[in-house]
């Protein structure tokens, strides 16, 4: 028992991703090969409390699946999902320490070897939370403090694509101020520059919340508007008739992208309930796409995660044209769904990478990363 991994798993979080966090944490916490590893989990309330849960040695059983999906957690009695502190303090001191306190659920002295966010969205995947495991000298799975904060701001991601080579749909985006400051101006850039029907998305989050389609300047307003309820940046994209294709990636310096797979949504596009809540979205792995296409794409994925300095995992999204079969890249998700039903595990399982074997590199890579970084020297003087 002593050789086992110790990973704290952290899920929920702040951020309107909390409900999807809570999917992908316990389809993670069911599929572990407990003889390898022993987990802590570590549940953030949408307040933004951390409560500890105890020590898994086994998959979880179902009363404390009530505990991990926030239930238990944030409930009266709080059962073992006992809180970690109030405040942040008291856990950076016994996450630097590499250890769990005495007030938490496995006070042995054994460190943390690993932790593994599963936080989707502000809070979780956009460098913050990965700034915090830096700190305290924390190996983590996944992309770092600048991959995480590109992969998550869509203009600074495509900002970093463009000095990479890659092909891109027409965009632009701007700040709150500059919307209250001159509306009629941005109203107008976009429609000379993008025109109609054109997309509008917070620059700053995932799972396509806030995001519409304006067919008109009504509809454009009206959608800029929800946008700014989720970010101050907006960014507006110009519309292709598309067909939605996505590569997985894996790796740190050296990555490789697995075999293409096609959404084909449910919706005019493939929106939060597309994605969630109606089941009726396909995703067809691999993509009916021609051998050149799909190489092109892999190739690309690859350029994308390395353009942003990736690490770990990402999700690399593309529009391929009908009208002629161009290829454009959309985005790159550092921390993309991640139950055995994601499209993530489920191209990697097509390209005969299982589920389980995804989870011991996923680890592997985040401590050859860490161990890395210990060389670096940080100017101590020393």
């Amino acid at each position: 028992m002593g050789d086992k991994v110790r990973v704290g798993l952290v899920y929920g979080g702040r951020s309107g991703e909390h409900e999807v966090s809570l999917q992908t944490a316990l389809a993670v916490l069911k599929s572990f090969d407990y003889s390898k590893y022993e987990l802590i989990p570590f549940y953030i309330t949408k307040t933004g409390q951390w409560r500890s849960g105890p020590l898994l040695q086994a998959p979880p059983s179902a009363v404390a699946e009530l505990q991990f999906n926030g239930a238990g957690a944030e409930g009266a009695d709080g059962g073992r999902a006992a809180a970690a502190g109030s405040t942040l303090a008291p856990l950076l001191q016994g996450m630097s320490e590499r250890a769990l306190n005495e007030e938490g659920a496995a006070a042995d002295g054994k460190s943390i070897d690993v932790m593994f966010p599963l936080l989707h969205g502000t809070f979780g995947e956009d460098g913050t939370i990965q700034g915090l495991f830096e700190m305290a000298g924390l190996p983590y799975v996944g992309a770092g403090v600048l991959a995480s904060a590109v992969g998550m701001d869509k203009a600074a991601m495509k900002t970093m694509f463009a000095q990479a080579g890659l092909p891109q749909v027409g965009y632009r985006y701007f700040t709150r101020y500059q919307w209250n400051r001159d509306q009629e101006g941005e109203l107008a850039g976009i429609e000379e520059s993008l025109g109609y029907p054109c997309f509008v998305k917070p620059a700053n989050l995932g799972s396509s919340v806030g995001v519409s389609k304006a067919r008109n300047r009504s509809e454009l307003i009206s959608a800029i508007q929800e946008a700014l309820r989720y970010d101050r940046k907006v960014v507006v994209e110009e519309f292709v008739d598309a067909r939605e294709i996505e590569v997985s990636v894996l790796g740190n310096d050296d990555p490789r992208a697995s075999v293409p797979g096609e959404i084909v949504s449910s919706g005019e596009f493939y929106d939060y309930k597309a994605k969630y809540i109606d089941g009726k979205s396909v995703m067809v792995i691999p993509a009916e796409i021609p051998p050149e296409t799909a190489q092109s794409i892999r190739e690309m994925a690859v350029r994308a995660f390395l353009s942003i300095d990736g690490s770990g995992l990402c999700r690399a999204d593309f529009f391929v044209r009908r009208s002629d079969g161009a290829v454009f890249i959309n985005e790159v998700n550092t921390l993309p769904g991640f139950t055995p039903f994601s499209m993530y595990p489920l191209m990697w399982k097509e390209s005969g990478v299982s589920y389980a074997e995804l989870l011991d590199t996923l680890i592997r890579l985040a401590i050859e990363r860490f161990e890395e970084k210990q060389a670096i020297d940080y100017g101590s003087g020393q």
